[in-house]
């Protein structure tokens, strides 16, 4: 069957001497593999269709549920600006990586894909790519049914104001009286749990020009960073290259 389908190449690897595989996140059907022939060789026109964060129109033919086979496409937007940039390169490779491991094949509906051309598009236009990420985590914690409580404390059910503390164990935030409830939580300030709220509620095609203090995106990373390892649990090699970047001072 011959598909069209609008995509971005979320991720790309070698196959065999000449050929590579590309994955899609497709508006309409998910996650697909898609073989792209010839694309190593130096003069093959379709070199430029297997770079990461490309987003076009994938046209090929496709067997049942397998590999599909390029036959043409059409781009949309290189992003080839983002790969030159260590610092958005960086951050749009965890995104793709989000998402590869996040969506299971043939899941459908366009919101991912929305998303993450919202992301790749907000960053060409110079948004905060720190502050996207964490509104990008937070969606990817909500599909996957862990969202944190961020109104009602954990603890004592009361409704939470002020410097508080999050605890992915207990799923949601605690109030400061109420911290022993989990030795481990991660406190928050107000500013920045008020942010991880508008992250709960708004997705990235409603993302304005956001300015975060550092010490603010500090505290969300750290937030975030504790809230995905506890549900998520996905040791993903773009996430150490973006803290390497952090630790030594290029992610800033």
């Amino acid at each position: 069957m011959l598909y069209r389908l609008e995509g971005i190449v979320i991720r790309a690897m070698d196959y065999g001497e000449t050929n590579k595989i590309i994955t899609l996140c497709t508006q309409t059907h998910g996650k697909i593999g898609v073989m792209v022939r010839g694309a190593k060789k130096v003069k093959s026109r379709y070199a430029s269709l297997t770079q990461p964060f490309t987003y076009g129109v994938f046209n090929f033919f496709r067997g049942g549920s397998g590999l599909g086979t390029l036959n043409d496409a059409e781009i949309y937007e290189s992003n080839h600006k983002l790969r030159e940039d260590l610092v958005l390169a960086a951050h749009g490779s965890y995104a793709c990586e989000l998402i590869d491991r996040a969506l299971q094949d043939e899941d459908t509906g366009s919101f991912w894909f929305e998303q993450l051309l919202a992301f790749l598009s907000g960053m060409r236009e110079g948004k905060d790519p720190e502050v996207m990420i964490r509104l990008f985590e937070m969606k990817i914690l909500q599909a996957a049914g862990y969202g944190p409580e961020l109104e009602i404390c954990a603890a004592s059910r009361n409704p939470v104001e002020g410097d508080a503390l999050i605890s992915p164990r207990l799923g949601g935030v605690l109030s400061v009286p109420f911290r022993a409830a989990d030795p481990y939580a991660v406190h928050v300030t107000a500013r920045a749990l008020s942010l991880l709220r508008v992250f709960a509620r708004l997705d990235l095609r409603r993302l304005g020009n956001v300015d975060v203090k550092p010490e603010t995106k500090a505290e969300l990373k750290k937030a975030m960073a504790a809230l995905m390892q506890e549900h998520m649990g996905m040791n993903l090699k773009s996430k150490r290259f973006l803290d390497q970047l952090d630790q030594y001072g290029f992610d800033k």
